[in-house]
Protein backbone atom coordinates (compact mmCIF):
# COMPACT_ATOMS: atom_id res chain seq x y z
CA UNK A 1 0.00 0.00 0.00
CA UNK A 2 1.33 3.43 -0.96
CA UNK A 3 -0.06 6.47 0.85
CA UNK A 4 0.77 10.17 0.97
CA UNK A 5 0.43 13.06 3.36
CA UNK A 6 0.46 16.82 2.72
CA UNK A 7 1.40 19.13 5.59
CA UNK A 8 0.62 22.84 5.21
CA UNK A 9 2.86 24.56 7.74
CA UNK A 10 3.80 28.14 8.50
CA UNK A 11 6.67 28.18 5.98
CA UNK A 12 6.22 25.27 3.57
CA UNK A 13 3.84 22.77 2.07
CA UNK A 14 5.45 19.34 2.41
CA UNK A 15 4.54 16.08 0.68
CA UNK A 16 5.61 12.63 1.83
CA UNK A 17 4.81 9.55 -0.27
CA UNK A 18 5.43 6.35 1.68
CA UNK A 19 5.06 2.61 1.35
CA UNK A 20 3.18 1.17 4.30
CA UNK A 21 3.81 -2.55 3.90
CA UNK A 22 4.67 -4.13 7.23
CA UNK A 23 3.07 -1.32 9.23
CA UNK A 24 6.01 1.09 8.87
CA UNK A 25 5.81 4.21 6.67
CA UNK A 26 8.94 4.07 4.51
CA UNK A 27 9.30 7.23 2.40
CA UNK A 28 9.79 6.81 -1.34
CA UNK A 29 9.46 10.46 -2.33
CA UNK A 30 9.33 13.83 -0.59
CA UNK A 31 8.80 17.33 -1.96
CA UNK A 32 8.19 20.80 -0.59
CA UNK A 33 6.90 24.15 -1.77
CA UNK A 34 8.07 27.20 0.17
CA UNK A 35 5.19 29.66 0.76
CA UNK A 36 6.25 31.49 3.95
CA UNK A 37 2.63 32.00 4.95
CA UNK A 38 3.66 33.21 8.41
CA UNK A 39 5.37 36.23 6.82
CA UNK A 40 2.14 37.19 5.05
CA UNK A 41 -0.32 36.66 7.90
CA UNK A 42 -0.78 38.59 11.13
CA UNK A 43 -1.68 36.13 13.93
CA UNK A 44 -5.47 35.92 14.03
CA UNK A 45 -5.85 37.88 10.81
CA UNK A 46 -6.91 36.68 7.36
CA UNK A 47 -4.70 34.89 4.87
CA UNK A 48 -4.45 37.35 1.93
CA UNK A 49 -5.74 36.29 -1.45
CA UNK A 50 -2.30 36.09 -3.14
CA UNK A 51 -1.16 33.71 -0.39
CA UNK A 52 -4.31 31.60 -0.86
CA UNK A 53 -3.52 31.44 -4.57
CA UNK A 54 -0.03 30.14 -3.76
CA UNK A 55 -1.46 27.61 -1.32
CA UNK A 56 -3.99 26.28 -3.82
CA UNK A 57 -1.24 25.90 -6.45
CA UNK A 58 1.09 24.09 -4.01
CA UNK A 59 -1.59 21.65 -2.83
CA UNK A 60 -2.62 20.93 -6.43
CA UNK A 61 1.02 20.23 -7.34
CA UNK A 62 1.44 18.01 -4.28
CA UNK A 63 -1.66 16.03 -5.21
CA UNK A 64 -0.49 15.54 -8.80
CA UNK A 65 2.96 14.50 -7.57
CA UNK A 66 1.43 11.93 -5.19
CA UNK A 67 -0.60 10.51 -8.07
CA UNK A 68 2.50 10.22 -10.26
CA UNK A 69 4.15 8.21 -7.50
CA UNK A 70 1.20 5.82 -7.30
CA UNK A 71 -0.42 7.07 -4.09
CA UNK A 72 -4.11 7.73 -3.56
CA UNK A 73 -5.46 11.16 -2.66
CA UNK A 74 -3.26 12.63 0.07
CA UNK A 75 -4.13 12.95 3.74
CA UNK A 76 -3.89 16.74 3.84
CA UNK A 77 -3.86 18.96 6.90
CA UNK A 78 -2.90 22.49 7.87
CA UNK A 79 -1.41 23.58 11.17
CA UNK A 80 -1.61 26.77 13.24
CA UNK A 81 -1.07 29.37 10.50
CA UNK A 82 -4.30 28.30 8.74
CA UNK A 83 -6.11 27.11 11.86
CA UNK A 84 -5.82 30.55 13.46
CA UNK A 85 -6.70 32.59 10.36
CA UNK A 86 -9.92 34.57 10.47
CA UNK A 87 -10.85 33.34 6.97
CA UNK A 88 -9.89 29.71 7.66
CA UNK A 89 -13.16 28.22 6.37
CA UNK A 90 -12.98 30.16 3.12
CA UNK A 91 -9.39 29.04 2.58
CA UNK A 92 -10.24 25.38 3.16
CA UNK A 93 -13.22 25.67 0.82
CA UNK A 94 -11.03 27.23 -1.90
CA UNK A 95 -8.49 24.40 -1.67
CA UNK A 96 -11.14 21.67 -1.74
CA UNK A 97 -13.20 23.13 -4.56
CA UNK A 98 -10.23 23.85 -6.82
CA UNK A 99 -7.93 20.89 -6.13
CA UNK A 100 -10.23 18.10 -4.96
CA UNK A 101 -8.04 17.67 -1.87
CA UNK A 102 -9.89 17.60 1.45
CA UNK A 103 -7.54 19.89 3.36
CA UNK A 104 -8.48 20.06 7.03
CA UNK A 105 -7.14 21.80 10.11
CA UNK A 106 -6.13 19.80 13.14
CA UNK A 107 -6.67 21.10 16.68
CA UNK A 108 -3.39 21.73 18.47
CA UNK A 109 -4.07 18.89 20.89
CA UNK A 110 -4.51 16.46 17.98
CA UNK A 111 -1.24 17.72 16.49
CA UNK A 112 0.46 16.94 19.81
CA UNK A 113 -1.11 13.47 19.93
CA UNK A 114 -0.02 12.59 16.40
CA UNK A 115 3.48 13.98 16.89
CA UNK A 116 3.79 11.94 20.08
CA UNK A 117 2.77 8.79 18.19
CA UNK A 118 5.47 9.43 15.58
CA UNK A 119 8.09 10.01 18.27
CA UNK A 120 6.99 6.96 20.28
CA UNK A 121 7.29 4.68 17.27
CA UNK A 122 10.72 6.09 16.42
CA UNK A 123 12.09 5.90 19.96
CA UNK A 124 10.51 2.53 20.82
CA UNK A 125 9.17 1.14 24.06
CA UNK A 126 12.59 1.13 25.70
CA UNK A 127 12.31 4.91 26.02
CA UNK A 128 9.72 4.43 28.77
CA UNK A 129 7.59 7.38 29.95
CA UNK A 130 8.11 9.93 27.21
CA UNK A 131 7.91 13.74 27.11
CA UNK A 132 7.60 15.63 23.83
CA UNK A 133 8.29 19.24 22.81
CA UNK A 134 7.43 20.51 19.33
CA UNK A 135 7.90 24.15 18.27
CA UNK A 136 5.94 25.15 15.19
CA UNK A 137 5.47 28.51 13.56
CA UNK A 138 2.24 29.27 15.40
CA UNK A 139 2.18 27.00 18.45
CA UNK A 140 4.16 24.91 20.89
CA UNK A 141 2.91 21.36 21.46
CA UNK A 142 3.76 19.49 24.66
CA UNK A 143 2.85 15.88 25.42
CA UNK A 144 3.60 13.12 27.89
CA UNK A 145 2.67 9.47 27.87
CA UNK A 146 3.56 5.95 28.85
CA UNK A 147 1.91 4.15 25.95
CA UNK A 148 1.24 4.45 22.25
CA UNK A 149 -0.73 7.69 22.61
CA UNK A 150 -0.12 10.43 25.19
CA UNK A 151 -1.79 10.69 28.57
CA UNK A 152 -1.46 14.47 28.56
CA UNK A 153 -1.25 17.03 25.73
CA UNK A 154 -1.20 20.81 25.53
CA UNK A 155 -1.01 23.28 22.66
CA UNK A 156 0.13 26.81 23.52
CA UNK A 157 0.34 29.95 21.31
CA UNK A 158 4.14 29.99 21.59
CA UNK A 159 5.18 29.29 18.02
CA UNK A 160 8.48 30.75 16.84
CA UNK A 161 6.89 32.70 13.98
CA UNK A 162 4.05 34.08 16.10
CA UNK A 163 6.40 35.29 18.84
CA UNK A 164 8.87 36.79 16.37
CA UNK A 165 6.03 38.85 14.92
CA UNK A 166 4.85 39.90 18.38
CA UNK A 167 8.20 40.79 19.97
CA UNK A 168 10.82 41.30 17.25
CA UNK A 169 8.91 42.60 14.24
CA UNK A 170 10.40 46.10 14.33
CA UNK A 171 13.83 45.34 15.87
CA UNK A 172 16.56 43.40 14.08
CA UNK A 173 18.46 42.47 16.12
CA UNK A 174 16.12 42.93 19.10
CA UNK A 175 17.03 44.75 22.28
CA UNK A 176 17.80 42.78 25.46
CA UNK A 177 14.57 44.17 26.93
CA UNK A 178 12.53 42.56 24.13
CA UNK A 179 14.25 39.23 24.64
CA UNK A 180 13.54 39.38 28.39
CA UNK A 181 9.91 40.28 27.72
CA UNK A 182 9.58 37.28 25.43
CA UNK A 183 11.07 34.97 28.04
CA UNK A 184 8.65 36.29 30.68
CA UNK A 185 5.69 35.54 28.44
CA UNK A 186 6.92 32.01 27.71
CA UNK A 187 7.46 31.34 31.41
CA UNK A 188 4.00 32.57 32.29
CA UNK A 189 2.18 30.52 29.67
CA UNK A 190 4.25 27.37 30.23
CA UNK A 191 4.20 27.36 34.03
CA UNK A 192 1.32 24.96 34.65
CA UNK A 193 2.09 22.65 31.73
CA UNK A 194 5.74 22.42 32.79
CA UNK A 195 4.72 21.59 36.35
CA UNK A 196 2.71 18.63 35.02
CA UNK A 197 5.70 17.32 33.03
CA UNK A 198 7.98 17.64 36.08
CA UNK A 199 5.42 15.79 38.20
CA UNK A 200 5.19 12.96 35.67
CA UNK A 201 8.97 12.49 35.67
CA UNK A 202 9.65 11.32 32.09
CA UNK A 203 12.43 8.81 31.50
CA UNK A 204 13.09 10.13 27.99
CA UNK A 205 12.46 13.49 26.33
CA UNK A 206 12.30 14.21 22.60
CA UNK A 207 12.08 17.38 20.53
CA UNK A 208 10.66 17.46 17.02
CA UNK A 209 10.18 20.09 14.29
CA UNK A 210 12.51 21.92 11.95
CA UNK A 211 13.09 24.57 14.62
CA UNK A 212 14.57 22.05 17.04
CA UNK A 213 16.52 20.33 14.25
CA UNK A 214 18.18 23.59 13.27
CA UNK A 215 18.85 24.61 16.88
CA UNK A 216 20.37 21.19 17.47
CA UNK A 217 22.68 21.64 14.50
CA UNK A 218 23.66 25.09 15.79
CA UNK A 219 24.52 23.50 19.14
CA UNK A 220 26.67 20.77 17.63
CA UNK A 221 24.47 17.83 16.62
CA UNK A 222 25.35 15.87 13.49
CA UNK A 223 24.28 17.35 10.15
CA UNK A 224 21.42 15.79 8.22
CA UNK A 225 23.73 14.16 5.69
CA UNK A 226 24.79 11.71 8.40
CA UNK A 227 21.34 10.13 8.18
CA UNK A 228 18.35 9.79 10.53
CA UNK A 229 19.80 7.06 12.75
CA UNK A 230 22.56 9.16 14.31
CA UNK A 231 21.86 10.01 17.95
CA UNK A 232 21.29 13.76 18.19
CA UNK A 233 21.22 15.21 21.70
CA UNK A 234 20.39 18.86 22.27
CA UNK A 235 21.65 19.99 25.67
CA UNK A 236 19.98 22.78 27.60
CA UNK A 237 23.30 24.36 28.53
CA UNK A 238 24.36 24.58 24.88
CA UNK A 239 21.02 26.11 23.91
CA UNK A 240 21.38 28.70 26.68
CA UNK A 241 24.77 29.71 25.29
CA UNK A 242 23.33 29.98 21.77
CA UNK A 243 20.69 32.57 22.71
CA UNK A 244 23.05 35.57 23.19
CA UNK A 245 24.82 34.54 20.00
CA UNK A 246 21.57 34.65 18.03
CA UNK A 247 20.33 37.82 19.75
CA UNK A 248 23.46 39.76 18.80
CA UNK A 249 22.96 39.20 15.08
CA UNK A 250 20.40 40.47 12.57
CA UNK A 251 18.41 37.76 10.82
CA UNK A 252 20.51 37.94 7.63
CA UNK A 253 23.66 37.12 9.59
CA UNK A 254 22.03 34.36 11.63
CA UNK A 255 21.48 32.54 8.35
CA UNK A 256 25.27 32.16 8.11
CA UNK A 257 25.42 30.14 11.34
CA UNK A 258 25.60 26.32 11.23
CA UNK A 259 22.18 24.78 10.70
CA UNK A 260 20.18 28.03 10.50
CA UNK A 261 18.44 28.35 7.12
CA UNK A 262 17.62 31.73 5.61
CA UNK A 263 13.82 31.20 5.70
CA UNK A 264 13.92 30.42 9.43
CA UNK A 265 16.69 32.78 10.50
CA UNK A 266 14.34 35.52 11.68
CA UNK A 267 12.43 33.18 14.00
CA UNK A 268 15.44 31.20 15.22
CA UNK A 269 15.94 33.44 18.26
CA UNK A 270 12.34 33.13 19.43
CA UNK A 271 12.54 29.38 18.86
CA UNK A 272 15.69 29.17 20.97
CA UNK A 273 14.10 31.16 23.81
CA UNK A 274 11.00 28.95 23.77
CA UNK A 275 13.05 25.76 23.59
CA UNK A 276 15.42 26.68 26.40
CA UNK A 277 12.65 28.00 28.66
CA UNK A 278 10.55 24.89 28.07
CA UNK A 279 13.47 22.61 28.89
CA UNK A 280 14.37 24.60 32.00
CA UNK A 281 10.82 24.74 33.39
CA UNK A 282 10.22 21.05 32.73
CA UNK A 283 13.55 20.09 34.28
CA UNK A 284 14.94 18.55 31.09
CA UNK A 285 18.72 18.82 30.77
CA UNK A 286 18.74 17.34 27.27
CA UNK A 287 16.35 16.16 24.59
CA UNK A 288 16.75 13.74 21.69
CA UNK A 289 16.08 15.47 18.37
CA UNK A 290 13.65 13.04 16.74
CA UNK A 291 13.26 12.89 12.93
CA UNK A 292 9.69 11.56 13.08
CA UNK A 293 6.92 14.00 13.92
CA UNK A 294 3.38 14.87 12.87
CA UNK A 295 3.52 13.65 9.25
CA UNK A 296 4.75 10.24 10.36
CA UNK A 297 2.12 10.28 13.10
CA UNK A 298 -0.64 10.82 10.53
CA UNK A 299 0.71 7.99 8.37
CA UNK A 300 1.03 5.65 11.35
CA UNK A 301 -2.46 6.41 12.63
CA UNK A 302 -3.87 5.75 9.15
CA UNK A 303 -1.95 2.46 8.91
CA UNK A 304 -2.86 1.28 12.41
CA UNK A 305 -6.44 2.53 12.70
CA UNK A 306 -7.57 2.47 9.08
CA UNK A 307 -9.09 5.05 6.72
CA UNK A 308 -12.14 5.55 8.95
CA UNK A 309 -10.02 7.49 11.41
CA UNK A 310 -9.03 10.13 8.85
CA UNK A 311 -12.56 10.27 7.44
CA UNK A 312 -13.78 11.18 10.91
CA UNK A 313 -11.16 13.94 11.21
CA UNK A 314 -12.19 15.52 7.91
CA UNK A 315 -15.90 15.11 8.75
CA UNK A 316 -15.50 17.05 12.00
CA UNK A 317 -13.65 19.80 10.16
CA UNK A 318 -16.40 19.99 7.54
CA UNK A 319 -19.12 20.18 10.20
CA UNK A 320 -17.31 23.05 11.89
CA UNK A 321 -17.36 25.10 8.68
CA UNK A 322 -20.21 27.51 7.82
CA UNK A 323 -22.74 26.00 5.37
CA UNK A 324 -21.87 28.33 2.48
CA UNK A 325 -18.33 29.71 2.70
CA UNK A 326 -17.83 33.05 0.98
CA UNK A 327 -15.76 32.31 -2.14
CA UNK A 328 -12.38 33.97 -2.43
CA UNK A 329 -12.00 36.11 -5.53
CA UNK A 330 -8.87 34.53 -6.95
CA UNK A 331 -7.97 33.18 -10.35
CA UNK A 332 -8.52 29.58 -11.30
CA UNK A 333 -5.42 27.41 -10.76
CA UNK A 334 -3.86 25.94 -13.86
CA UNK A 335 -4.01 22.18 -14.15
Amino acid sequence: MRISVVDVGSNTVRLVVADADGGVPLPVHTAKWRLRLSEQVTPGGPIPEPAVEQLVHAVAEASRTATRWGAAGPLAFATAVVRGASNRHEVLHAVRSRTGVDLCTLPGEVEAELTFLGARRWMGWRSGPLALLDIGGGSLEVAFGRGRLPDFVASLPLGAGRLTHEFFQDEDPPSPERVRALRRKVRHQLRDVAARIRWEGPRTAVATSRTFQQLGRLCGTAPGRHGPFVDRQLHRAALREAIPRLAALPAAERAELPGISAPRAAQSLAGAVVGHTAMKLTGLRSVTVCPWAIREGVLLRHIEDGPAWWAEVTRRTEEAAPPDPVPLRIATASS
